[in-house]
């Protein structure tokens, strides 16, 4: 036997006994705790490295008769297109959206369910896992639209079963240090201006005007996601998100106004581009 062989055979045989460990630790958690890995595919791709692995050791390190290594062939053979056809399976009935942010520090985790419609937004956990935090409020018909407005903000815009659009946001940061619980709509007082928009808020409301559309918004129209994104809806639809940017300072604790910019981005399906407003008065 070559010590090349030797070496090879042992290390994936060591790399494949931690990757079944590995996977029997998920099971535990998963059973226990909800957690999921962020991509539920990489459960049976893990499983076909683990055999693949094993296989390969077991030819490097012994002499096995050609029977014996035939039998074994068919054997991986099997066990490996048994997780392929789970994978495609599982493909078939669950649609997911994994989304890294632009610094790729952030993942936006979206899990649906298509024979339902049902869809579930997950908070991730280093890197791979992810646990179900909440359901989307509207059965949805698998028609997804994604755009990160912010390294820390994600806006996820969808069509409901009745074809009415809406919109979730993912938040992942704060602004102003995140000390305390923040609304959005009292930080952003007064009037904002970018290319074809301009946002003004006022104690009575939110009014949008953007490359002719215009809109009128109460706060009982307003749905805020985290500190950092607000959602303006009208009859049950979403028409706006308005978002913090990462460079907005709200200057609450000092007679300084708003300083930095926040972002407009339209709920539609069609192509549309986010527009950058900064502060008038």
């Amino acid at each position: 036997m070559k010590p090349t062989n030797k070496i090879t055979g042992r290390l994936l045989f060591v790399l494949s006994i931690a990757l079944f460990i590995f996977q029997m630790g998920y099971l535990f958690l998963h059973t226990t705790y909800e957690l999921e890995y962020i991509d539920n595919r990489l459960f049976y791709l893990f499983n076909i490295l683990m055999v693949a692995g094993i296989a390969v050791s077991i030819f490097l390190l012994f002499t096995i008769p050609k029977t014996w290594k035939i039998t074994s062939y068919v054997i991986m053979g099997i066990l490996i297109l048994l997780q392929g056809g789970l994978i495609l399976n599982h493909s078939q009935q669950t649609k997911q959206i994994i989304s890294f942010s632009p610094d790729t520090k952030n993942q936006f985790v979206l899990k649906e369910v298509r024979k339902t419609g049902e869809a579930v937004y997950y908070r991730t956990y280093y890197r791979i896992f992810a646990r179900p935090k909440e359901v989307l409020p509207y059965e949805t018909k698998g028609e997804f639209k994604l755009k990160w407005l912010e390294n820390d903000i994600a806006a996820l815009t969808y069509q409901a079963s009745d074809n009415s659009t809406h919109q979730f946001i993912g938040t992942y940061g704060a602004r102003d240090s995140g000390i305390s619980y923040t609304y959005v709509g009292p930080t952003i007082q007064g009037q904002w201006k970018g290319h074809e928009a301009r946002i003004d808020s006022t104690p009575k409301g939110i009014s949008i005007n953007y490359n002719g559309k215009t809109g009128q918004f109460t706060w009982d129209d307003v749905v805020q996601f985290g500190t950092t994104a607000i959602v303006l809806v009208r009859d049950g639809e979403a028409k706006w998100t308005i978002g913090l940017n990462e460079n907005f300072q709200s200057h609450s604790n000092d007679p300084k106004p708003p300083s930095g910019e926040i972002t407009l981005y339209e709920a539609s399906m069609d192509p549309v581009d986010p527009v950058r407003l900064s502060f008038i008065k």
